[in-house]
Order: structure tokens, then sequence, then C-alpha cells
């Protein structure tokens, strides 16, 4: 059986525009066979699969219209707007078509089933679903079912990848800190470290900030965290090459 390398985003917010400097740092030197993502990693995924460059990736990041879908407006389901979350699903899946296999992850209600969608299946209204915070954005309708945020249980889904046949990741994550830590444990939701083989495992070296951080825009932070990725991507790439 052929080997399989799969490059897997985690969820984060605005914490994965750190992915984005990783990606600087490995792309020049690492072809993936299949692209996955969660959440906000999903997006930098379906990117990815599209063939953005790095610097159409960071002004993804850096476009103050970025931390407009991140806006208050109460709802029968959460508290922030879903019209700027689907706008940015839109352009999204307008703007770039995969030209590598790629999978993203949603949450199914009310059965809180992790779900992965794959390929052509994959719609604007999933690449909307997968960010759809729970409790924050109402959940995505899709064919007679509701879906949220793919992030939600599970925050880095090298199990997707492994479904799609990947025999060897590189797993970028970005939610390390203490909260995202106990909300992963509250889950049930395993560490890779405890359950995979063959993942090479990328975070952040330094934290990236608070929970508030993961959700506020700011230009200067996310120029923080590309930096800071690129340089955490680079201190991995000899682990990457092998």
């Amino acid at each position: 059986m052929k080997n399989m390398t799969s490059l897997v985003l985690s969820a984060g917010g605005m914490f994965a525009a750190w992915e984005v400097g990783v990606w600087k740092a490995l792309g020049p030197h690492f072809r993936p066979d299949m692209v996955v993502g969660a959440s906000a990693g999903a997006w930098n995924a379906w990117a990815i699969a599209g063939g953005a460059t790095v610097d159409e990736l960071a002004h993804e990041w850096l476009d103050p219209r970025t931390g407009a879908i991140m806006r208050l407006g109460l709802h029968h389901a959460g508290i922030l707007r879903p019209d700027g979350l689907e706008a940015k699903a839109r352009e999204l899946f307008d703007r770039f078509r995969p030209r590598m296999p790629i999978g993203i992850t949603v949450v199914e209600l009310p059965s809180l089933r992790l779900r992965l969608v794959r390929d052509r299946e994959i719609t604007w209204q999933h690449l909307a679903a997968t960010c759809a915070i729970p409790f924050c954005f109402p959940p995505v309708a899709i064919g007679g079912r509701r879906y949220v945020d793919g992030g939600f249980r599970g925050a880095l889904p090298v199990w997707a990848a492994e479904q799609m046949g990947s025999t060897r990741t590189v797993a970028l994550n970005c939610l390390t800190t203490l909260p995202f830590r106990l909300l992963r444990m509250g889950l049930g939701i395993i560490s890779p470290r405890a359950h995979s083989a063959g993942v090479i495992l990328i975070e952040p070296s330094t934290g990236l900030g608070s929970v508030r951080d993961s959700v506020i825009w700011s230009s200067s932070n996310i120029g923080r965290w590309i930096a800071q990725g690129e340089a955490d991507g680079n201190r991995a790439l000899s682990s990457v090459r092998m």
C-alpha cells in the first residue's frame, strides 16, 4: 500500500493564523497527499488545497473584514450574527477549488457526532458549519440536518486523515493553552500523542494568548502569530522531511 502523508490543521479561531506561518516554513519542502482541517483550520485547509499562496493566506487573516466575522447580534441560538460567517464561507468556496484530496469536519446536532465531509461533498454551507461555534452562531442546516463547529468535539482531526487513508500526518495544533486543554479533557477527546502512530505534532513554542485573543481580531496579533508559526515550522522542518 502506498504511503500517504496528510497535513492536519487544528481549530483555533484567530490563533489559526499561526498555521499560516508554519505552512510558510513547511510548504517549499513538503507536499502532502491530502489536507484536513477543523473549524478555522478547515478554512486554511480549503485554501491550501485550492492552491493559495502563503501571501494570499496571510492577506486573508490580515484583512480587517476577517475580524467582522465575530459580530455581536443576539438570536435564538447564540450571540454572534451569522451573516459575516456565511459571507466569508461563500467567498472562500467561490475563490478556491481543491487540487488535492481534502476533508473538513463538522458536528451533527443533536447527536454531537463528528462527521467527515470530503472533496466534492463540501459546499459553502459546510465551510460555514465547520466554524459555527455552538451557542455563538446558529447551527447550519444542510440536507435536513443541523451542524456546528467541527472543532467542538475534535479540535485536531487526525482521525479524519487516518480515515482518508493517511499513514503519516503532520499535525498543526494551535490550541495548547490551559482552557482549551481542559475543554478537550471534559469532552473526552484524546490527544493524538496518545493514540496515533506516524504523527508529527507541531505546536506553538510559546502561548499565543488568551481565550479573548482567540476570538478578537487584531492585526498586530495576526502578524505576530504568523511570524511565530514560521519560526516554529522551521524548527520542525527536519522532522517533517524525514
